[in-house]
């Protein structure tokens, strides 16, 4: 047939398609059309159409529905061709959109009523306003008709696009809806300064905009409003009132909504009082506070009254914030206070404080000096006393005071550095302002310093145990120790000995046996720290030891006895020259015999059973049998490294197969040390020896049950030096005397030496018994310096030297004379230089006329006068020289003698009546010892009166003498032997003018 060419277009009319078709090639009579349901086949609608057309509408349609359109064209001849075409409506737009919040900050609702017709379904888009980006893309069923959008923005604007689809069509509907603001949290409001105040808040993306308004509450007014864009977290409002209570509120707004926020309140700082003082005031123990008022508001001031330098609270007083001072009453003397005044605006303080004002102070209670423990520093503690600080006082008994000084609020203070194990005594005052409190005084020890080195030694023997130490640095004044069973942990023996003790020796212990010793310095009431030592005492060997055949061709049998003590185990040791294999057995302590299987037949095989305790162990002879071994040669002994060593040495011969070396005290023939030398050693270092003790040595070589012995030899420990060695100057002669104590060991006795120093003299020399411990030397110089040196003698052995330096004692100054050369303020004095020397002279002018000060002069040690000047006139004076020499003084006696006494002065002579004669004078400088007063008749030359005044008399009347007669006077003032007089003065009595003679 002939193709139309249909198209179908519904020009954005939902309801209504536009059907279009080409006219047939030759024309057509007309056409037929007609419209029905696609799938259906149900006729909606027919039409038809003239020649020449070529479109037609259907209208009504229902919108979004599917149809099927036939055209049937009328050709000539009645012919007729069809052709059809399927078409669709576009969708109608959804009606009655909603986009809704409900109030909720991240979701929106939206809801709406289906389009009228047909629908494939509805596609939804959610746009972003502000930053236009599609946020949600979804298509939903065509019954669907809401549709919840979730996990959104807080106060934010978005776009909603609803589309029909149908087809490839579409009809779409939009709406615009905001989300609900969040509100913002954790709003704080706190200040920045007295003069603004810093909010701050957490979520503020959720709101659009946020509006703030501050109100002062003081005044009940709006200060502050603002309002500002998504965002911002801080504000600072600035130019407020100091002091005063504000109140913030915050509200959210997004699109339509506004939440109402939360609220704070905070209060800008008060400004801080000025001009704070505190006085005293008219009352007794008052104290007035002042202060300046600040700028601004606060609710209340708080007056502090603190106590001493750490500020202790004593008085909280609450006043207005109108007031400006405050009275304290009832305080306590001998304290030291300040004032703080604080302004109080709600939670916040501004503080100023004032200088301090003072009481007599109480000396503390409480002092206690301890050592806590350490032995180079005491703890000095008191009860807090009012006051400004305290004088401390420190020093050991009886030596020099060290003062020091300390703050107050201080109630302990340790010193340092201070020689362990002695007594001190210490004394605290109190100091408050200008005034100190009597002292208290109080004495304690330093703990001691333990002692050093302590060892434990059983020395080879098996019953006894020798402790030894050196005596703890610096004080003590004894040692105490407790010995201890180590393994049953019982007390075996408690000891305490003097400080100067340095060894001790356990006896009557078990053998075999672990012991511990624990040992303390002791001073005063204080031990210090524990030291300790662990040793066994020495086992005792096996006795018997048998070596015997058995039954059985290729056995022996061992056979011994335990000896008394304890036995850690037993070790046998079964070996044979002609084998290089050996047989080492251990065994417990309760065995006794032991049979060895599987040896070679017709060996000689040597047995020794060795019993072992702690680290020590004690071997039997061997169980064998030999011929006779040959001695050893050329046994030498000499003194070792150490006082408490020997060295043995010897030159081996042959034929033994061990050696052992005995040694014993040359005054004794029992042996205190067995040592088992192998074949092949020619020497042995014999420690833990007695120091300057005589032993003897002998070596014993074995072979089998048969010993030989060498010849004995005879050696000396070198001894130890001489302890403490001092030599102190006799008093009563020109000796020193020379004390030191008993070293540990032994020796033959000792020898001295003494040397005079910076004398070219050969030194002296003598001796002194071996149980001495001091000698004097006598018949040395006086003043003079020895140097002494002594040395412990052992045999042909000397010790190491112990020297000292001791000097004699002065001295003392003999004829000393005191002279005065006819003058009123120089003595003279000259003494003979003593025998010996001395270090200088101290000479002494003691003034016994009046208080002045004693005069005091240094000369060398070859002076023999001084004279003294500038003395006052008429005056008795004593002289004494001390030669002194180190430490040491002699003085000679005291001689006296009187300086020229002065003349007096202004002498006058008056007649109060006819037979009296008026005499006055000056004295002159310190005056006289007393005055004598000579009237003599001029005429005659003879004297008529004489009268003696005492020092302080400064006139005189002479009656019964005969009226108008000149007479004449003198007066003379008197020192000691000495005497000067004024010139002769006349005068007459009345009737009788005065004439100057």
């Amino acid at each position: 047939g002939t193709l139309l060419n249909l198209s179908v277009s519904d020009h954005g009319r939902s309801d209504s398609l536009l059907l279009s078709w080409d006219e047939p090639e030759g024309g057509a009579e007309g056409y037929s059309l007609t419209l029905s349901s696609l799938g259906l086949g149900t006729l909606l609608q027919n039409g038809s159409a003239g020649p020449n057309i070529t479109s037609f509408w259907f209208h009504g349609l229902t919108p979004g529905m599917r149809y099927e359109i036939e055209v049937t064209a009328t050709l000539a001849c009645m012919e007729t061709t069809s052709q059809a075409v399927t078409a669709q409506t576009s969708p109608s737009p959804v009606r009655n959109l909603s986009l809704s919040s409900g109030g909720r900050s991240a979701v929106l609702h939206a809801s709406w009523v289906h389009a009228r017709g047909q629908r494939d379904g509805y596609h939804l888009a959610l746009y972003h306003s502000d930053s236009q980006t599609l946020v949600r893309n979804a298509s939903v069923l065509p019954n669907a008709s809401t549709f919840l959008f979730d996990g959104l923005l807080a106060g934010s604007e978005y776009a909603l696009k609803v589309s029909t689809l149908a087809g490839s069509s579409r009809a779409s509907t939009s709406i615009h809806q905001w989300t609900a603001p969040s509100i913002p949290t954790q709003l704080r409001l706190s200040p920045g300064s007295s003069t603004s105040l810093v909010a701050s808040w957490v979520g503020a993306g959720g709101a659009a905009w946020l509006h703030l308004e501050l109100h002062n509450l003081l005044t009940q007014t709006v200060t502050t409003t603002l309002s500002a864009r998504r965002g911002l977290t801080s504000y600072t409002f600035q130019h407020l009132h100091p002091g005063t209570q504000y109140w913030l509120g915050l509200s959210a707004t997004a699109g339509p909504y506004t939440v109402g926020g939360p609220n704070a309140t905070a209060w800008t700082y008060p400004l801080s009082p000025g001009n704070v003082t505190l006085s005293s005031s008219e009352e007794q123990s008052s104290l007035q506070a002042r202060w300046s008022t600040p700028a601004g508001e606060r609710d209340f001031y708080l007056v502090t009254l603190q106590e001493g330098e750490d500020g202790a609270l004593t008085r909280n007083i609450s006043v207005g914030g109108d007031n400006d001072h405050v009275t304290f009453h009832g305080l306590s003397p001998g304290k030291r206070y300040s004032v703080q005044v604080t302004a109080v605006a709600g939670p916040y303080r501004a503080s100023a404080r004032s200088t301090a004002a003072w009481t007599q102070p109480l000396a503390p209670s409480g002092v206690s000096l301890s050592s806590q423990g350490s032995p180079y520093s005491l703890l000095a503690s008191w009860e807090e006393a009012m006051g400004e600080g305290y004088v401390l006082a420190f020093s050991p008994v009886e030596h020099l005071v060290k003062n020091s000084s300390l703050l107050r609020g201080v109630t302990n203070f340790t010193y340092e550095g201070l020689r362990p194990g002695t007594l001190y005594t210490f004394e605290v005052s109190t100091m408050a302002g200008p005034y100190t409190s009597t002292p208290r005084r109080i004495t304690s020890w330093t703990y001691p310093l333990p002692l050093e080195q302590l060892t434990l030694s059983n020395q080879g023997h098996s019953t006894s145990l020798q402790a030894s130490w050196r005596a703890a640095p610096a004080g003590s004044t004894g040692y105490t120790g407790t010995l201890w069973e180590t393994k049953s942990q019982e007390r075996v023996r408690n000891m305490t000995v003097g400080n100067n003790w340095t060894n001790v020796t356990f006896e009557d212990l078990v053998p075999g046996r672990q012991y511990t010793l624990e040992m303390a310095a002791m001073a005063g009431p204080y031990r210090s720290p524990v030291r300790s030592a662990t040793d066994w005492t020495y086992p005792l060997a096996p006795a018997g030891v048998t070596l015997t055949n058995t039954r059985h061709p290729l056995g022996l049998s061992a056979f011994w006895n335990k000896a008394a003590g304890d036995v850690d185990q037993f070790h046998l040791q079964l070996y044979s020259k002609s084998h290089p294999a050996q047989r080492n057995i251990s065994v417990g302590p309760n065995t006794h015999n032991f049979t060895f299987l599987g040896l070679s037949p017709g060996i000689q095989y040597f047995l020794k059973v060795t019993v072992l305790a702690g680290p020590y162990r004690s071997s039997s002879h061997f169980a064998t049998e030999w011929t006779y071994p040959l001695s050893l040669a050329n046994v030498s002994v000499q003194p070792g490294r150490r006082p408490q060593e020997l060295h043995v040495s010897w030159v081996e011969s042959g034929g033994g197969r061990d050696h052992f070396v005995q040694l014993s005290v040359a005054e004794s023939l029992s042996i205190i040390r067995n040592v088992s030398i192998p074949r092949g050693v020619t020497q042995l270092d014999l420690e833990g020896l007695v120091p300057g003790s005589r032993y003897r040595v002998e070596i014993i070589s074995q072979a089998g049950p048969h010993r030989t012995s060498s010849q004995t030899a005879i050696g000396y420990t070198v001894p130890l030096p001489p302890l403490s060695l001092s030599a102190s100057p006799v008093s009563t002669a020109w000796a020193l005397a020379v004390h030191w104590e008993t070293p540990p060991g032994q020796r033959d006795g000792y020898l001295l030496s003494m040397h005079e120093e910076g004398s070219s003299a050969p030194a002296r020399n003598l001796e002194a018994g071996k149980d001495s411990t001091n000698v004097t030397l006598a018949r040395l110089a006086p003043g003079t310096c020895y140097l002494v040196g002594i040395w412990a003698v052992a045999g042909p052995y000397r010790s190491l030297p112990k020297n000292v330096t001791g000097c004699t004692v002065p001295a003392a100054p003999t004829n000393l004379s005191l002279t005065n050369p006819g003058s009123s303020s120089e003595l003279y004095t000259c003494w003979n230089k003593p025998r010996g020397g001395r270090d200088h002279y101290r000479v002494i002018l003691y003034s016994l006329s009046t208080q002045s000060r004693d005069r005091v002069q240094t000369l060398s040690p070859d002076a023999q006068n001084i004279t003294w000047t500038h003395l006052e006139a008429g005056s008795r004076f004593a002289v004494q020289v001390t030669a002194v020499k180190g430490s040491f003084e002699a003085s000679s006696t005291n001689v006296t003698q009187w300086t020229h006494p002065l003349a007096p002065a202004n002498l006058t002579l008056g007649s109060p009546s006819a037979s009296a004669l008026q005499v006055s004078w000056a004295a002159v400088g310190r005056g006289a010892e007393d005055y004598m007063v000579d009237v003599y008749d001029t005429a005659s030359s003879s004297r008529v009166g004489r009268m003696v005044l005492g020092g302080d008399a400064r006139s005189h009347t002479f009656r019964n003498l005969s009226p108008g007669t000149r007479y004449s006077v003198a007066v003379r003032a008197t020192a000691g032997p000495f005497h000067t007089s004024t010139p002769n003065l006349t005068h007459c009595t009345r009737e009788c003018d005065a004439l100057l003679a």
